[in-house]
């Protein structure tokens, strides 16, 4: 493992302090990376903030050539980025190297992106145009399931648009975003990027201090409602992505096999951890036995292992932590409904729970109210479209959803309906850095990827003008 340091000021340097990173699928430490202090946290935010102006100067498209010399970097390195990546998250070597691909494909679309003066007016009376300004001093706050992608997506918009940025990654999963500030040395002007680390205890420094302009926070919704209360007294810009759970509708005229198998892959994918992942699948009565026997099948046929080992489809939860909380869900799951595959945490070490189907459950219970954040999928029954429309939208989140059908324009109608930020119809996680992410009610708060995103990270100036 490389030997790792943060990045403050253009210099790579040593943390005040040290601290272990654990590989999940053995439980054990296998590196050790810096750990920064609020001192040196103060020394980034001053840092970025001495670069915004020469780096504001800098034209909007030498800055986008900035973002794929970044991308050409990391691709040079993949290998050893997907392979940190498996050891510090956990998931299968194959998803690490879609995260990379991922991460480079979003800076790449990044860099393609403008945001041109816009004229309103230009006639006899008057001269008025509409430029985007940045804001100063980014902290970029990210979870720990996709530490390099969620990286770029805070870095990409924010030093496109003349920002500087102080990136904070989730401390399980330091190392990429590590990694990824020894890149940034080279490409970007001191101070423009700086990468720190914390245990946990940084976050309302950063978030607080008056020198910061923007939050960009990817995250659970609770420590979303902190950041956004503690950015609140200098009326902090926030971008706040947050938690969901996620419904999929799935009506009676579905191919069964067909749609077990998309269903199952986006209800698993990264081991169940990942926001807009299938939470909570809703199926028809005339089909719902069936949907559960295929869902069930996939489980258990599912490799789940270390995600360096070859063929693994299914890595370990993250964390100790998270681990806990969803074995908290495998009691609540067999306790409210039929688990029919899975349920169980596997003998040996490292954070490994077998995927989980759990039928005969409904609205009202923890398994299907609650974002299980793991590797469960609970299997709910419904007769009605209008009742089961209500029961989707019931929920406090409101993040992404999927119907499924063979009549698309039916499916269109219901996805219509249904109070989340993203609506898929016969796919789900269907995103990219061309589409606008933004989430209803507790899943967030503005707008993340595409040109809307990126505008996000500027203060909208009016230049009006009396002829």
């Amino acid at each position: 493992m490389t030997d790792t340091k943060l990045l403050i000021g253009g210099e790579l340097v040593p943390g005040d302090m040290t601290m272990d990173i654990v590989n999940p699928a053995t439980g054990e430490p296998f590196t050790t990376v810096p750990r920064a202090s609020a001192a040196q946290a103060d020394q980034a935010i001053a840092a970025a903030k001495a670069a915004v102006p020469g780096w504001a100067a800098v034209p909007f498209a030498e800055r986008s050539k900035k973002l794929i010399e970044l991308a050409d970097a990391i691709a040079a390195r993949k290998d050893e980025f997907a392979r940190t990546l498996t050891l510090e998250q956990g998931k299968p070597l194959a998803e690490a190297q879609g995260e990379l691909a991922w991460t480079e494909g979003y800076l790449r679309h990044y860099a393609t992106l403008e945001l041109p003066d816009r004229v309103i007016q230009d006639d006899a009376e008057g001269y008025i145009a509409v430029k985007h300004k940045p804001l100063g001093v980014v902290v970029g706050i990210i979870a720990w399931n996709f530490p390099l992608l969620v990286a770029c997506w805070k870095i990409g918009p924010a030093v496109l648009a003349g920002n500087a940025i102080v990136l904070k990654p989730a401390p399980t999963t330091p190392v990429a975003a590590l990694m990824l500030g020894e890149l940034c040395r080279d490409i970007f002007p001191a101070g423009v990027v700086n990468v720190i680390t914390d245990a946990n205890d940084l976050g309302p420094h950063l978030t607080s201090h008056p020198d910061v302009a923007k939050i960009g926070f990817t995250g659970s919704t609770a420590t979303g409602k902190r950041i956004a209360a503690t950015g609140a007294d200098t009326l902090k810009r926030v971008t706040l992505e947050l938690g969901g759970n996620d419904p999929a509708i799935v009506l009676e005229d579905v191919d069964v096999r067909e749609t077990a198998q998309a269903i199952f892959g986006n209800a698993f994918l990264n081991c169940g951890q990942v926001c807009l992942a299938v939470k909570r699948a809703y199926v028809h009565a005339d089909i719902y036995d069936a949907m559960c026997e295929e869902l069930a099948n996939l489980a258990q046929a599912a490799v789940v292992d270390d995600g360096l080992q070859q063929g693994t489809q299914i890595g370990p939860i993250q964390n100790a932590m998270q681990f806990d909380k969803v074995k908290g869900f495998l009691d609540a799951a067999k306790a409210e409904g039929k688990v029919i595959a899975g349920g169980e945490v596997m003998e040996r070490a490292g954070y490994f729970i077998r995927p989980t189907i759990v039928r005969d459950v409904t609205d009202g219970d923890r398994i299907v109210d609650e974002e299980q954040f793991g590797p469960i999928l609970p299997v709910i029954r419904f007769d009605d479209v209008e009742d089961v429309i209500a029961r989707a939208n019931a929920s406090e989140y409101g993040l992404g959803g999927s119907v499924w059908s063979k009549d698309v324009a039916r499916a269109a109608d219901i996805a219509s309906r249904i109070e989340s930020g993203q609506v898929w119809v016969n796919q789900h996680v269907g995103i990219g850095p061309h589409i606008p992410m933004a989430g209803f009610k507790n899943s967030g708060l503005g707008v993340e990827q595409s040109v809307e995103g990126l505008a996000e990270y500027t203060q909208l100036q009016v230049i009006n003008i009396k002829k």
